[in-house]
């Protein structure tokens, strides 16, 4: 492989080019002159290898919701490590694990008391598909092993995880995937109080589908609060009543994808709380450390659990991993969490987020090239178009630009780094840590005007 080494900063990045591989990213970009190399951070921001400050508007991979270099959590990393390094929760115990688990289970909705610690999300919703398979087995139904899912939605890269994924683009590769699992039609386009829920066709679809398979067929309904694939859905008004109601009828557990929308995102602990259900599992990761050290985890129903482990075709959950639950990144998670809820960070999200809201909506209103500002908390898309008022869309050729060459250049030119995202649009994704105040924002808000500006030079000269 070639590698280019311009310029006096290029040491780091010429060993990236030749020997890191690039997760979801095009060969031009890791190749390219401008791969960015951050060497340190702190609070809100990143700075690269020549010194230069960037504001961290995704706030890393929606996950460093306490912001960066805080050194009480470092400092739980650094006396877990020094006190124990590594203990198993295969058929053991250590202390991080049992009070992260513990204070996971008081801040979770209802009766979730459970939780089965992993390395990331993907692992997270794999975990609550081996374990709706492995339930409904266990009773007596060993025929449901069939998964609903949204169009559009994004639930991790592992086989099983990938399966349950609702875009063509990044499954396409790998097929076939795990046969049974159905999409659906998520919730875009319907939001607020649309009238009736269970009137709703993105709710009717769902019960339609379960029933066209066979109740006695179908597992699991995965899906996550705000949808983050197609660009921070937010469901329409009982939404998430009507999935309760619905797979309550046809002995379905609801899963509910929170790696993004839990501790605090949403600007409540879990989202599924922001939405007043209680689903049967939850999957978590990203903000559980603030990014700090790798960890997610499946939290199940407490009812759920026992009745596997009682019954004579269950006993065990067969499911575990060497990282699962590892001391140093339980550790960090306790820290972590603990200190989001000392500090009132979720306060933050709920004061700030309308603020946060209403910013967008003003840059929407002075741009036409902007189509829609969707999203909740700290959690935001912005839909670029060609002409909102004239109903015109962006060409294949215009969003290529847009996502490939104007944006990255603007988020060089202000400082603010953000996601392009072309998942069924063209969009700009904003997930700011949840400690930003009031000043950051201002500047992430700054940022995203020039950005918006850019795009609508490029698209109207």
């Amino acid at each position: 492989m070639t590698v280019t080494t311009t310029g006096t900063h290029t040491g780091l990045r010429a060993k990236a080019q030749a020997h890191l591989g690039q997760h979801f990213t095009r060969r031009d970009v890791w190749q390219g002159e401008e791969l960015p190399v951050f060497v340190r951070s702190e609070g809100c921001h990143l700075y690269d290898e020549q010194g230069r400050r960037f504001l961290d508007g995704l706030a890393g991979l929606f996950c460093v919701n306490m912001g960066h270099s805080r050194s009480d959590i470092v400092a739980a990393a650094a006396e877990q490590m020094e006190t124990m390094a590594y203990s198993t929760n295969w058929g053991a115990a250590h202390p991080p694990s049992v009070e992260a688990a513990s204070l996971i289970a008081e801040l979770a909705p209802g009766d979730l008391d459970v939780t089965w610690f992993v390395n990331s999300g993907s692992e997270a919703v794999e975990t609550a598909i081996k374990f709706a398979r492995q339930y409904h087995r266990s009773q007596g139904q060993a025929g449901r092993t069939k998964i609903i899912s949204r169009s559009m939605a994004y639930h991790g890269v592992t086989l099983g995880a990938l399966s349950v994924t609702g875009l063509e683009k990044i499954r396409e590769p790998f097929m076939p995937l795990l046969e049974g699992v159905r999409h659906v039609p998520n919730t875009l386009g319907v939001t607020g109080d649309q009238g009736p829920a269970d009137a709703l066709e993105c709710v009717r679809a769902i019960e339609r589908a379960i029933i066209e398979e066979g109740p006695e067929t179908v597992a699991a309904v995965f899906a996550e609060p705000v949808q983050n694939g197609r660009g921070a859905l937010v469901p329409p008004d009982g939404y998430w009543q009507e999935l309760r109601r619905i797979c309550d009828r046809h002995g379905v557990l609801l899963v509910a994808d929170e790696v993004i929308c839990s501790f605090g995102r949403l600007g409540h602990w879990f989202g599924s709380g922001a939405f007043g259900t209680v689903p049967d599992m939850i999957t978590f990761a990203k903000g559980a450390t603030s990014g700090y050290a790798p960890l997610g985890g499946m939290i199940a129903r407490e009812p759920l659990v026992r009745a596997l482990y009682d019954s004579p075709l269950g006993g065990t959950f067969t499911h575990g991993a060497t990282w699962g639950g590892h001391p140093v990144s339980t550790a960090v998670a306790v820290a972590n969490i603990t200190a989001m809820r000392d500090e009132h960070v979720l306060d933050n999200v709920r004061t700030l987020g309308p603020e946060l809201r209403a910013g967008l909506e003003e840059i929407k209103q002075r741009h036409r090239v902007v189509k829609d500002v969707r999203g909740m908390g700290f959690f935001y898309a912005i839909e670029f178009t060609a002409d909102r008022d004239a109903g015109a869309e962006l060409s294949e050729e215009q969003s290529a630009r847009v996502l490939r060459e104007v944006l990255p250049a603007a988020f060089r030119k202000t400082g603010v780094v953000l996601r392009p995202d072309d998942r069924g649009a063209t969009m700009l994704m904003v997930s700011p840590p949840l400690v930003a105040d009031r000043e950051v924002l201002g500047e992430l808000l700054a940022g995203i005007a020039v950005m918006v500006d850019d795009v609508a030079h490029s698209v109207h000269g």
